[in-house]
């Protein structure tokens, strides 16, 4: 049962239990609201019977204390076994979810945005806190405390009894029947949701092109149309879910008449007491108040399907797993007969087999779309292969763990990812253990120095979301600080210099000679200049190995990597001519 609570509502195996504990309590605190039910039954029978004597007035004031006792006890572990355990749950589904995404392979990142992913972790356990707070354990503790009441006026009087309950499985089969109904009325909602909070996402981040290009008000009228679209299919979803709740409701409040008029049938025909009718009509009118709200609980736990099918599809998916123990002997990558491809429909890589040796630069060039950065990608386990082996000095790093596995390697990307703190923090990432001495040694060898010093607070000044405070040649800096701190056996390099003006590229590239010295370098470039003085090239086109050979020997030949070299040569010589 703990398995499949697990299962259905995205849950720790505590939250499990803790959800079961909350549904007893609520059960628990109903059925005590029942209690001043029988006390004041009692109290009529003696009105009834010719007065209250003194002996009994002390059992009412002693029983009304008891209730009170009782009610307050039940509300007591009610609101601990509800909202404490939701909260600390809560906590649990969202760092679950955090770690899954960190052993997923980054094949998943390709097909989800960053707006669906902050808002499965953020909205959608927010809206799972409310519903495991509120409505399910209410809705299955009112379930099973209506029960124990059935089965008890049931015995009472099995007439009266049908009259109250016919209501139940009418009302509550209309809005189980409206399941599919609203599944498909809130997954439009959310997809118009995600829409939306994509397209904001896309207007902040491209707010510079959007001026620049005086497209900011046709961007902002197709903005509207979403927001708007939110709105409309909130209306929606709300107007259909309320349709069916309310429509239930209705037809509960008829057991309220049902119940009056075969009472008074019964006791016209002398077959009911007056006594059994008055309880009636009083169990009736406590009997539906949990029920009216279970309804509505019934339709938010339909409602929570879709969130938590999201949640599931980041726990189900497949992680990478492997040894934490390294096997390698030496640093050599090969590459052997590896296939690959995002889906099934595209091939990115078909039968690519090369070796980057240890203590050599080994450089990917190639036409774009020839699978450079995904050989990368596919060298550090960002991805695994489809087909074939990759080898770390003859270790197969589809049998590593993806962490240890990166401990072998420091990875320098064109885009570099920065942290709203000081550079030394920054540079830290490389190795979160280094001493501040050796975290300053690495950033002058990258040459972080000179524009360190130049910073209001030098080394420990903030650089803002992603290092907006800085260059992008600064910030490339960084980047190889971090590499420098971590020192690596295995380095990539994927762009590094790709963007940069000339004095950072020339700053950038003494400080990659220094950084690649007796290490296994691959380098990822379409600058035919950056790789000449690589021990080896392999070219990459349409998926597969074209050329490979040190680059003195394939210029020789008249292949891709000749012709590569010659238009850029021509491209060089080109310049922005007047019309005049």
């Amino acid at each position: 049962m703990i398995e499949k609570l697990q299962k259905k509502y995205a849950l720790s195996e505590q939250g499990a239990k803790d959800l079961i504990k909350g549904c007893i309590a609520c059960a628990l605190q109903n059925i005590s609201f029942m209690f001043p039910v029988g006390l004041l039954y009692f109290l009529v029978s003696d009105l009834m019977a010719g007065g209250i004597s003194a002996q009994r007035t002390v059992f009412y004031i002693v029983g009304c204390v008891i209730c009170v006792g009782i009610i307050l006890l039940t509300t007591w572990f009610q609101y601990n076994a509800t909202y404490f355990a939701t909260y600390k749950e809560s906590g649990v589904r969202r760092i679950s979810l955090a770690e899954q995404l960190r052993r997923i392979p980054l094949s998943f990142f390709g097909k989800k945005d960053l707006a669906d992913l902050t808002s499965t972790i953020m909205a959608d356990c927010t809206f799972l806190e409310q519903s495991f707070s509120h409505f399910i354990p209410e809705l299955f503790g009112a379930v099973a405390s209506t029960v124990l009441v059935a089965i008890g006026i049931l015995f009472f009087d099995w007439r009266m009894a049908l009259a109250a309950l016919w209501v139940l499985p009418v009302s509550f089969a209309i809005v189980w029947l409206s399941a599919k109904v609203q599944e498909m009325l809130n997954r439009k909602s959310m997809d118009a949701k995600m829409a939306c909070a994509d397209g904001i996402q896309e207007c902040i981040e491209t707010v510079r092109d959007l001026k620049s290009c005086n497209a900011e008000e046709a961007y902002l009228e197709g903005l509207d149309r979403k927001i708007k679209a939110v709105e409309h299919r909130a209306v929606i979803s709300e107007f259909g879910t309320a349709a069916f709740v309310v429509s239930a409701s209705l037809i509960l409040k008829l057991g309220i008449a049902t119940v009056a008029l075969v009472g008074s049938m019964l006791l016209i025909d002398g077959s009911l007491d007056v006594l059994t009718f008055f309880l009636f009509l009083l169990v009736v009118s406590r009997f539906y108040d949990p029920l009216q709200g279970a309804l509505q609980n019934l339709a938010a736990v339909i409602s929570t399907r879709t969130n938590i099918a999201r949640m599931n599809e980041i726990l189900d998916h497949p992680v990478q797993t492997g040894k934490t123990t390294l096997s390698n002997q030496g640093y050599d990558i090969v590459f052997d007969h590896v296939g690959f491809s995002y889906n099934q429909e595209e091939t990115v890589l078909e039968d690519v087999s090369f070796t980057a040796k240890q203590g050599q630069v080994t450089a990917l060039v190639g036409p774009s779309g020839g699978g450079k950065t995904t050989v990368s990608r596919l060298a550090s386990r960002f991805w695994d292969v489809n087909k074939g082996t990759i080898t770390v000095g003859g270790m197969d790093i589809s049998q590593i763990d993806p962490e240890t596995l990166l401990s072998l390697y420091s990875i320098v990307f064109q885009d570099v990812t920065l942290f709203d703190n000081t550079i030394l923090e920054n540079i830290r990432i490389g190795r979160k253990d280094a001493s501040d001495e050796e975290v300053l040694a690495a950033a002058r060898l990258a040459n972080c120095e000179e524009f360190a010093q130049k910073l209001p607070d030098k080394w420990n000044s903030r650089i803002g979301e992603n290092g907006c405070e800085l260059s992008g040649g600064e910030r490339q800096r960084i980047s190889i600080a971090r590499a420098f701190l971590k020192d690596a056996p295995i380095i990539l390099l994927d762009e590094a210099t790709a963007s940069l003006d000339v004095e950072n590229e020339t700053l950038i590239q003494s400080a990659l000679s220094r950084l690649i010295q007796k290490k296994t370098v691959l380098v990822i470039a379409h600058r035919m200049r950056t790789v000449a003085g690589a021990d080896k090239i392999v070219v990459l086109a349409d998926g597969r190995v074209a050329e490979e050979g040190p680059p003195a020997e394939l210029l020789r030949t008249d292949g891709i990597y000749s012709r590569m070299v010659a238009l850029q040569s021509e491209s060089q010589g080109w310049a922005i001519k007047s019309g005049i």
